[in-house]
């Protein structure tokens, strides 16, 4: 008689979801983690729970008002929204931005890409247990809103840019306080270095963790920070400028390692480069009109164009068809960095504990608002 030998422990994969409402995934992001013990052994993104169909809103939009639904993509750089989509009719209509305001276009970008940073930096070692650093370079990104409050009145969401120029000009006063945020900020990045770099625990938790190669990265489509960590020289500042970034001098940082850390380090350096930038824009700000010739109903021709521009995750990319007929684009797409670096998220937690998977969603730096949009 043969009895039934059953096995004492369950060896089958544990499947478990981390998200929708997990405060790690930084949004409404859902991933659904095959587990072997600690160890992840596969993964699903689920992705589509902030889906607000902006693409189609803007079709029933004229073009002035599109730019306020901008805003609401990544909507902690909504700066960057602004200038990519204003650049993009201004390209379908062949306008001619006065050099004053793309001189003003190339300060806010700057900023906006540190107070970006900023947010992803404090969220990112908080996830992985440094509190202190999110208090420090939150205390930064205020200084910055600050600024943002006082030219356009608004905090996130600014509706700061018009097709052809800005809205309207400088504050007086306004750029000797973005120069004393620039002394400010550079004093402030040698604490985080202070605080991390070395940082014995910090490097365990992100050296040698989510290594993805050169041409991996880009057979993927990683644009942006993760990008340049794994080691492409890609940035669409010094590739395609735009605005005013063909006159300023700066470097694009590169990592060799292509891991968390490397892309910890890239994002360092640029809040550097950002300041460096800010300093040459707001030197040599030209006198002049922030307006160029815009008809007062803005109407394109019928035809398409796509302009992209480096947001702070990465290439930001508008395709917009026009008819020639209506007040609202024929056809309205955007290609988002987040939607697009996410796509990496399944390959760089593959054979990782759970521990390191907020990790690597923090090196990513995902915002779910232009991922689902």
């Amino acid at each position: 008689m043969t009895t039934d030998v059953r096995p004492m422990f369950d060896t089958d994969e544990l499947v478990i979801n981390m998200g929708p409402q997990h405060p790690s995934t930084h949004g409404v992001l859902r991933v659904v983690l095959r587990l072997d013990g600690e160890r992840v052994v596969g993964s699903d993104v689920v992705i589509g729970y902030l889906h607000r169909g902006i693409e189609k809103l803007c079709e029933s939009r004229d073009w002035t008002q599109i730019v306020l639904l901008t805003d609401r993509m990544d909507y902690v750089a909504a700066a960057t929204n602004n200038i990519g989509y204003c650049q993009t009719v201004e390209k379908l209509m062949s306008i001619e931005v006065p050099r004053r305001a793309r001189y003003v276009r190339t300060i806010m970008a700057e900023l906006q890409r540190i107070a970006s940073h900023c947010l992803w930096l404090g969220t990112h070692a908080m996830d992985i247990g440094a509190m202190t650093v999110f208090l420090y370079a939150f205390r930064e990104r205020e200084l910055i809103l600050d600024l943002f409050e006082e030219y356009c009145g608004a905090r996130l969401t600014y509706n700061s840019m018009r097709i052809g120029g800005l809205p309207l000009d400088l504050p007086p006063g306004w750029d000797r306080k973005v120069l004393g945020f620039c002394d400010v900020m550079e004093q402030k990045l040698v604490e985080y270095e202070e605080l991390l770099t070395n940082n014995r625990i910090w490097l365990e938790r992100t050296k040698g963790i989510g290594v993805i190669p050169a041409e991996e990265a880009v057979a993927i489509g990683l644009s942006g920070p993760p990008l340049r960590g794994s080691g492409v020289q890609r940035d669409i500042r010094k590739d395609e400028p735009y605005a005013a970034y063909d006159e300023m001098r700066f470097e694009v940082p590169i990592g060799k390692a292509c891991d968390t850390y490397d892309r910890y380090l890239v994002r360092l350096e640029e809040f550097r480069q950002s300041v460096r930038i800010i300093r040459q824009a707001v030197e040599g700000l030209p006198e002049g009109p922030i307006v160029g010739k815009v008809p007062r109903l803005i109407k394109p021709p019928a035809g398409e164009t796509y302009h992209a521009i480096e947001s702070p995750k990465g290439e930001l990319g508008y395709f917009i068809a026009a008819d020639g007929k209506s007040t609202a684009p024929y056809r309205f797409r955007v290609r988002p960095p987040s939607f697009c670096n996410l796509q990496a998220l399944p390959r760089l937690i593959q054979g990782h504990l759970v521990a390191d998977v907020v990790a690597l969603i923090g090196s990513i730096d995902v915002v779910l608002g232009e991922v689902d949009r």
